[in-house]
C-alpha cells in the first residue's frame, strides 16, 4: 500500500508564498524513496539530510518511508519561510516525524565539519533549470527553480561536499533534467568513488525528469 503524500495545503497562506510547491520532480523523488523502502529501513539510518527543502514534502514523507525506525532528518533551506513550512508539514502528518530539524543554511555550511562521513541518506531536488546565471537566488522563488548555465550551477558547487558527507553505507538521491548531463554528473562523483544508478525516470512536461542514487562502491 502505498504511502500518503504529505499535507502541504497550508502553503496557499501568504506567508508561504515564496516557498516552492511540490509538483512533478517532487513526486517522482517521493516514488524513488518509496521504491526504496525495504532496502532504506535495513540501513538503519540513523542521520538523514534533506538539502533545500522547500515545503518540507520529502523530508516528512522520508520520516514516513523510514517508520517504524526513526531518524534525525536534517532540514535545510536558505529561505526561511521554506524552514517555517517543513515545520508545519512534518506537524501535520499522520505517522509522526520523531526527529526533524530545520536549519537556515545554504547546503549544509556549518554543518558540514560534524556531519562529516555521518549521513546515511542525503537527498537534494536541485535548482535544475537552465537559466542565465544573473537569475540564481534573484529571488527566494528563483533560488527554489534557477539552476544558471546547464541548471547545473548550484548542484556543481554542492557535488565535490557529498562524498565526504556520506557514511560508508550511504545514500544520495539527486533530482535532475536531461539538460543537465546526468552522465557528466555521474562521471564527476564516480572520480570520488560514488556508483550512480537511474532509479526513475519520468516526463513532465517537457522536462524529462530523472532520479539518481549514488553509493560508495564498495557498498554495493
Amino acid at each position: 500500500m502505498s504511502l500518503p503524500t504529505p499535507d502541504t495545503a497550508h502553503l496557499r497562506r501568504p506567508e508561504y508564498a515564496s516557498v516552492y510547491e511540490p509538483a512533478e520532480d517532487t513526486f517522482l523523488l517521493l516514488d524513488a524513496l518509496e521504491s526504496d523502502r525495504v532496502e532504506l529501513q535495513a540501513l538503519r539510518p540513523t542521520v538523514c539530510v534533506e538539502i533545500g527543502s522547500g515545503s518540507g514534502c520529502v523530508s516528512a514523507f522520508l520520516g514516513q518511508v523510514l517508520d517504524p525506525h526513526p531518524a534525525l532528518i536534517i532540514s535545510t533551506d536558505i529561505n526561511p519561510a521554506a524552514n517555517a513550512a517543513t515545520q508545519e508539514t512534518a506537524a501535520r502528518c499522520t505517522t509522526p516525524i520523531a526527529l526533524l530539524e530545520q536549519c537556515c543554511t545554504r547546503f549544509v555550511q556549518a554543518l558540514d565539519t560534524r556531519l562529516a562521513g555521518k549521513v546515511d541518506v542525503l537527498v537534494f531536488n536541485p535548482p535544475y533549470v537552465v537559466t542565465p546565471t544573473e537569475e540564481i537566488d534573484s529571488t527566494p522563488e528563483a533560488s527554489a527553480w534557477a539552476g544558471g548555465r546547464d541548471g547545473r550551477e548550484v548542484l556543481d558547487q554542492l557535488l565535490p561536499q557529498i562524498p565526504a558527507l556520506l557514511s560508508p553505507a550511504g545514500r544520495f538521491y539527486l533530482v535532475v533534467i536531461e539538460q543537465n548531463n546526468p552522465d557528466e554528473v555521474a562521471q564527476i562523483l564516480a572520480e570520488h568513488g560514488l556508483l550512480g544508478t537511474r532509479v526513475l525516470s519520468r516526463m513532465a512536461g517537457r522536462e524529462h525528469l530523472s532520479i539518481l542514487r549514488f553509493t560508495r562502491k564498495h557498498a554495493e
